[in-house]
């Protein structure tokens, strides 16, 4: 089925949703009105936290979500190979590893800005143009390259593509600026900087750690998230088997930004937009339950024969039936200002974790295409795919294993 030929949204939601409204409208309220509204304690936030650099994986991906985010695209300069590349990315490691303990970068002028890190974590990544730059295309992950055009997207080339990823992330946005700049600093004789993407969460301390954040459309987002450190989480996010044996303990990374219509999306009502998503938006209950994390009910119908989740609800479209095709979700919110006039120019940094792109992400993201609702308040206008190399021990690098 066609996204926008054969499926006219508005059409369904008019119908659909007016012939499960009489049915879940009074339930809905009723539940919004028995649950209790998550109030946190606020949170004393530890400017000197650190996250460990070394380790078999790369921090950043497993590590709680930090407050703020930048994400950064480059290009390789002409005449760039393999040996040069190996030296960037020992340089680049050396910076990372004493940004995040605390530490000033070797010739940073102002060392002041890095002794609080914040739970700093600067994350590598290696797109589809530095295995054909470092004479290294057999060692490319075959799924490590530009995704197929979706019929819903409207890519815009200044946010595509990109030979290397550098995700920084912390709990305080003057140490992101100032790990970027030093990055970028020592980036500048090997590349050219292709796109920044800045994004944020909710303020650290203001929600405890591990509960879902909202985004700019006011969901829940990350809800079936599998969990760091579980078996199920290892299986879905960490290469092995058959992936390149230097990816091995490493991942992939698709990075989407999707632009929020929020002007129409304010114009839908309530029952439209849960409807829509398959969820109630204060407590993220999916429509067939009464808390966050409870299983969605797919096969459960309404009084009238409808699904209580319709067929093209973005939680069913996003649904992966075995957790090892699942992906894991690290999503910022991005704010880019208003428009001459006053429209919001918002969305969501979708940064989608997996160990194999087209086995796990592509599926999900072609059944989101095809029949999504959430579709008619949703815009991709950018994209990229990295491979994300393992971690490393103390004295190693990141990208060793496959550069040296």
């Amino acid at each position: 089925m066609g996204a926008r030929s054969r499926l006219t949204r508005r059409g369904l939601l008019a119908s659909s949703a007016a012939a499960a409204a009489g049915v879940l409208a009074a339930p809905a309220a009723a539940a919004r009105a028995a649950a209790p509204v998550q109030v946190a304690e606020p949170v004393q936030v530890d400017g000197s936290a650190v996250e460990p650099f070394h380790g078999s994986h790369q921090a950043g991906v497993a590590t709680t979500p930090q407050a703020h985010a930048a994400f950064l695209g480059l290009d390789l300069r002409s005449g760039v190979g393999r040996e040069a590349v190996g030296r960037m990315m020992r340089l680049l490691s050396d910076d990372a590893r004493r940004l995040t303990a605390g530490t000033p970068a070797l010739a940073d002028t102002e060392p002041e800005l890095a002794v609080l890190p914040a739970r700093l974590t600067v994350t590598f990544g290696f797109g589809p143009g530095l295995f054909a730059a470092a004479g290294l295309a057999d060692s490319r992950p075959a799924s490590v390259e530009p995704l197929p055009r979706f019929a819903i997207d409207k890519l815009e080339s200044r946010w595509n593509g990109g030979d290397v990823l550098v995700q920084i992330c912390s709990d305080d946005p003057l140490t992101v600026a100032h790990a970027l700049r030093m990055i970028v600093k020592d980036a500048r004789a090997f590349t050219r900087v292709r796109w920044i993407q800045r994004g944020f969460r909710r303020a650290a301390g203001v929600r405890k750690a591990g509960l879902t954040q909202r985004n700019v459309m006011g969901q829940l987002d990350g809800t079936a998230n599998p969990v760091p450190g579980t078996p199920a989480f290892d299986r879905a996010v960490w290469a092995g088997g058959d992936a390149p044996a230097w990816l091995h303990g490493g991942t992939t990374l698709v990075l989407r930004r999707i632009r929020a219509e929020l002007e129409t999306w304010d114009a839908a009502d309530r029952v439209a937009k849960e409807f829509t998503v398959g969820r109630r938006l204060d407590t993220g209950a999916p429509l067939t339950g009464a808390a966050e994390h409870d299983p969605p009910d797919f096969a459960r119908l309404t009084a009238v024969g409808f699904p209580v989740i319709s067929e093209y609800a973005h939680i069913r479209r996003a649904h992966s039936p075995d957790p090892a095709k699942g992906i894991f979700r690290r999503v910022y919110n991005y704010d880019d200002g208003l428009s001459a006039a006053g429209h919001a120019d918002s969305g969501l940094i979708f940064a989608s974790y997996q160990a194999d792109v087209a086995a796990q992400f592509l599926p999900i993201q072609r059944r989101l295409a095809e029949a999504d609702l959430l579709n008619e308040w949703t815009t991709p206008i950018g994209s990229a795919v990295f491979a994300i190399p393992p971690g490393c021990p103390p004295g190693g690098w990141i990208g060793q294993s496959l550069l040296e």
